[in-house]
């Protein structure tokens, strides 16, 4: 009978051991995200990426630089004017998303859920602002 309660000590301590270690180690990779990747500056636009592969591969000369980034920008406007018709649709099915997620959550869980969306909806705002 002893030698199962050690047994079952020793099972126990090991996994709060585990548990520990699991959120120990989750902890430390958040806060080590927060200060690499907070700190450095923003990453380039995925135009700027394409304008700069283009330069980069084929050695484009400046004037040439002019006339592809104004090719890019006018089709990618083009594109932009294409989906304009879709972004109410798709913001409609976005909300219905959320509101069946927060259906199925505890009120407490609503709170930090929608604190994940305003941090989600500033990023997808950066991101549409600097393209």
């Amino acid at each position: 009978m002893e030698k199962n309660n050690k047994s079952r000590e020793a099972i126990t301590l090991v996994l709060i051991v585990f548990v520990l270690g699991v959120l120990i180690g989750g902890i430390g990779d958040h806060l080590w995200g927060l200060r690499v990747w907070g700190s450095q500056p923003h990453p380039m636009t995925h135009r700027d990426q394409i304008i700069d592969d283009l330069t980069r591969e084929l050695n484009l000369t400046p004037d040439q630089v002019k006339k592809v980034t104004a090719a890019v920008d006018q089709k990618q406007a083009e594109i932009n004017k294409l989906y304009a018709p879709l972004n109410s649709q798709r913001d409609q099915i976005r909300q219905q998303g959320r509101e069946q997620i927060r259906a199925a959550l505890t009120p407490e869980q609503q709170k930090k859920f929608d604190a994940f969306l305003e941090q989600l909806d500033a990023v997808k705002k950066r991101e549409n602002t600097s393209e």
